[in-house]
């Protein structure tokens, strides 16, 4: 083995094997602690009789979910409630049959708590399209707070914050289930 006292490295097949080995290990550190956003998406489906639809993105951050949204086809200069339902599915929209608002049991014994579910209200410009993002810090997207695989709604009336639940927002004007 050959050492070297003029501060250059010895270029030996062993030296270069043992750089390169290194150079593999700290390239695959970043790999490990890179930051993984927990993401989930929706894709809203116009209910019968309707013709608004869209996608919703939520991103876990650490104030909350953020629940971003892109949505048309929606009348003209409204007010839309957006609201996450306990099941997974988009098939019985109307007010009778669709599954409840999700919530936590504590809170939906309260009589005037705001649900977990209800993310807010929108606002569709004059072309019945609607761009932006709320966010929820009520709900997430893993433990007891998780909203994958429920439903999320487009409903017809706006919710008013204001009033005591149960809040009467109307059939669903477009419905999508949340996915990873």
């Amino acid at each position: 083995m050959r050492h070297r006292f003029d501060g250059r490295a010895a270029r030996t097949p062993g030296a270069l094997i043992a750089m390169a080995v290194f150079s593999v290990m700290l390239s695959g550190c970043g790999l490990i602690f890179q930051n993984h956003e927990k993401r989930a998406d929706a894709v809203l489906q116009p209910t019968p009789g309707n013709a608004a639809r869209g996608t919703v993105t939520l991103i876990e951050r650490a104030d909350g979910v953020q629940v971003s949204y892109s949505l048309t086809d929606m009348p003209p200069n409204s007010d839309h409630a957006l609201a996450v339902h306990e099941r997974g599915d988009c098939i019985a929209v109307n007010d009778q049959d669709a599954s409840p608002v999700f919530a936590l049991p504590a809170e939906r014994r309260k009589a005037s708590a705001r649900l977990e579910g209800e993310l807010g209200n929108i606002h569709a410009d004059a072309t019945g399209s609607a761009t932006g993002f709320i966010v929820a810090t009520d709900v997430s997207l893993d433990g007891v707070r998780s909203v994958i695989s429920r439903a999320i709604m487009l409903h017809r009336e706006a919710m008013d914050p204001y009033a005591s639940a149960p809040h009467n927002v109307g059939p669903a004007l477009a419905c999508g289930v949340i996915r990873r």
